[in-house]
């Protein structure tokens, strides 16, 4: 169908020539191999921010430095999240291929330097070259992902990626306890290895067919720097107020004060700029402004409920750690099962942010359930998060596709990375709010803080826990009302499929529909 016959055509496909043209079509075989091979690195990067936690307590004990044992964590959060868009942009300037490999293989001396560590300072400053190759595994998988499938067929591989997200966050915590307790800690970091020599060899090969949009581009070394320090600046921030100092002593303030500072040069330097380190035109997208805010929302909660519902769990419903860790199966598995249904109904139905909003409104009228009424029995609880789960799935498909639709193919790894990014600030702005909510509930003031049910009960002063965190799930509920909201405000484009594409561009230079 020609795009002259086809209104639909025209609105949803204005750059179809530009994006799809220009290389030779991919087998399925060969998009099998590309997303095999990208899944694997992104594999990588999922399996390490979950095994470390609990090897934490025995590294903590190897080097007889506890008091420093959480900047193992913010070490790989901060460099991780920083360079992010970065990848985004070089992939845009020098191809998706060169800056994976490049990211791996930085994650990989990363992860040996950590096995080698031999003091608590070797290991922080290893989990920041972790981060640093880290950081660019996500966007630049969603990134291959839509240079090589259209966005209606691109649902159809949020399958294989919610199973290694899911298998990532499961295997994870299991892994790492099993090796630090009965064979050794450095283990967690060595079978990187293996791991990473097997994805850059298939990445290496499968992604050479990658096609590729040549387009000249200044990297504004300027603005990145200013995007990169006021974004470590601002969680900085976040990860101190009231963890290793009040949320009113001066070196948080600081940090806030620094970030502030830098975003406002940072912005006066989008101006000044002749090829702004973030380009304008996506800055101004609607589309990627509330696909952010939607995402940012989406994953906050789902961030938040793994962190205080264990807590819960213990504190109102008895149970020992190790079952609630149990208990938030329901959760991540249905959350996964909600990814799936939605993203495969991208190439289904015309108006697929449907899909996400019956699931949003599920999961929103759950939270006020469970706040309305926090002393509910264990299996009825179970029943709530697993419908808040499968709400909070169904956003994660239609937000990526969506922004990754608006924009030009030429910016695509910008824009991805870009969104990654600050979806990545966002969360964690959000989850520190919810922190406060409980922790301020509670009067617990920074540098006492340890998220333990002890602690909980020591400074509750005889209250109610369930009536505390009835307002995290009311908070909860607000986050994801937003979410829905920006969902709402958030245009819904229609995806190009193959029936959209000239038909000019369809043969020698489309890519391969998807099986």
């Amino acid at each position: 169908m020609s795009p002259s016959k086809s209104p639909k055509a025209k609105k949803a496909a204005p750059h179809a020539h530009d994006r799809w043209a220009g290389h030779e079509p991919l087998s399925h075989a060969e998009i099998r191999k590309i997303v095999f091979g990208i899944m694997l690195a992104m594999f990588l990067g999922a399996l390490d921010q979950t095994i470390v936690a609990t090897a934490l307590p025995t590294i903590g004990r190897r080097f007889g430095e506890i008091e420093n044992l959480s900047w193992v964590v913010t070490a790989y959060l901060l460099t991780s999240t920083a360079v992010t868009p970065l990848y985004g942009k070089l992939s845009d300037m020098y191809g998706r291929r060169a800056m994976l490999l490049i990211g791996i293989g930085v994650f990989m001396a990363g992860s040996v330097v950590c096995a080698l560590a031999q003091d608590m300072l070797t290991l922080i400053l290893a989990r920041g070259m972790q981060g640093l190759g880290a950081g660019g595994l996500l966007p630049l998988a969603q990134t291959i992902v839509g240079d090589i499938v259209l966005p209606k067929e691109r649902g159809r591989y949020q399958a294989y990626m919610s199973l290694m997200w899911m298998s990532a966050a499961i295997l994870g915590p299991l892994l790492g306890g099993f090796l630090s307790e009965y064979f050794h800690w450095s283990l967690i970091f060595w079978i990187n290895i293996p791991l990473g020599l097997l994805a850059f060899a298939i990445s290496n090969q499968t992604l050479k067919r990658l096609p590729r949009q040549e387009r000249p581009h200044k990297l504004d070394v300027l603005g990145s720097v200013l995007m990169m320090t006021a974004a470590v600046s601002l969680l900085l921030a976040l990860t101190s107020g009231g963890v290793r100092y009040p949320w009113m002593s001066a070196p948080v303030l600081g940090l806030f004060a620094a970030s502030a500072a830098l975003w406002v040069l940072f912005v006066v330097r989008l101006r000044a700029a002749a090829e702004p380190f973030l380009p304008l035109n996506i800055l101004s997208n609607k589309v990627v402004r509330w696909g952010t805010l939607l995402s940012a929302c989406n994953v906050s909660s789902m961030i938040g409920l793994t962190i205080f519902m264990p807590l819960y769990f213990e504190a109102v419903m008895g149970l020992s750690s190790s079952l609630s860790g149990m208990a938030l199966i329901p959760l991540m598995v249905v959350s996964n099962i909600g990814a799936v249904v939605s993203g495969r109904a991208l190439g289904w139905v015309h108006h697929y942010k449907r899909v996400p909003m019956v699931g949003l409104t599920i999961s929103v009228a759950a939270l006020v359930s469970l706040a309305w009424n926090p002393y509910q029995p264990l299996w009825m609880v179970l029943m709530h998060l697993g419908a808040v789960g499968a709400g909070i799935g169904t956003v994660y498909p239609v937000a990526t596709v969506a922004v990754q639709n608006a924009v030009p193919r030429h910016q695509l790894g910008i824009a991805t990375g870009s969104f990654n990014f600050f979806r990545s600030l966002l969360s964690a702005v959000i989850v520190a709010l919810l922190g406060a909510i409980l922790l301020g509930g509670i009067n617990l003031k920074g540098g006492e803080i340890g998220l333990s049910v002890e602690t909980l009960k020591a400074s509750a002063g005889g209250m109610e826990l369930a009536l505390l965190f009835r307002w995290v799930f009311a908070a909860n509920a607000v986050v994801l009302g937003t979410a829905l909201f920006a969902l709402l405000l958030m245009e819904e484009r229609p995806l190009p499929g193959r029936g959209d594409i000239p038909a000019t561009t369809v043969g020698p230079g489309a890519p391969a529909a998807a099986e």
